[in-house]
């Protein structure tokens, strides 16, 4: 059993990352593995809505200059996977949504191969805008066919400075119990 996550924030190490891995102590509790990807430094390319990926059905998108197609396929092979991303002008950074477009592009024309796979938006906001960001994030989950774990609250930690979400501790709470519902979930979906 594996959970992949993408850390969506330019901060390799930020706020975001610090909720994913609150996220996946729990998860290695249970016996899961995880990997956490963090797209910081990356220039992720959006969708091009050129349709190849519908023609060639190859679990790939046409796009092939930047890391995308390594990602879908660590997707393809986990039982969860985890988005996050920090909460810029109140939705998610634009690699978080270069992922999402494409990864959701490519596994639409590929059947939903990411159905019934274990989905969950963690993030992280300094003040407001962490709902949008929240939405977009399970919006690929749910069109993709895929199932949203949820927690004690939304997935959201609050901190602006690098650490400071560490001070928030009804968020660290809900990553605790995201990653608990998390581990539950794919333990009986493996069953």
């Amino acid at each position: 059993m594996k959970v992949v996550a993408f850390n969506g924030s330019p901060r390799k190490d930020g706020n975001t990352a610090i909720l994913i891995k609150k996220v996946f102590k729990e998860l290695e509790g249970e016996g899961i593995k995880t990997e956490l990807i963090s797209l910081a430094g990356r220039k992720l390319q959006g969708c091009l809505a050129c349709g190849k990926c519908f023609v060639a059905k190859d679990k790939k998108c046409a796009i092939t200059d930047d890391p995308v197609n390594e990602y879908i396929g660590k997707m393809e092979q986990s039982d969860g996977i985890i988005i996050g991303s920090p909460t810029y002008f109140a939705d998610c950074t634009s690699n978080t949504k270069a992922l999402i477009e494409r990864a959701g592009m490519v596994s639409r024309a590929n059947d939903n191969m990411l159905k019934r796979k274990a989905g969950a938006a963690v993030v992280a906001v300094r003040r407001g805008g962490a709902i949008h960001v929240f939405d977009t994030i399970n919006h690929f989950f749910t069109i993709g066919e895929m199932i949203i774990v949820g927690s004690s609250y939304w997935n959201i930690g609050i901190g602006g400075e690098i650490g400071q979400v560490e001070e928030d501790k009804e968020g660290l709470n809900t990553m605790s119990a995201l990653g608990v519902n998390m581990a539950w979930l794919i333990k009986r979906l493996r069953s």
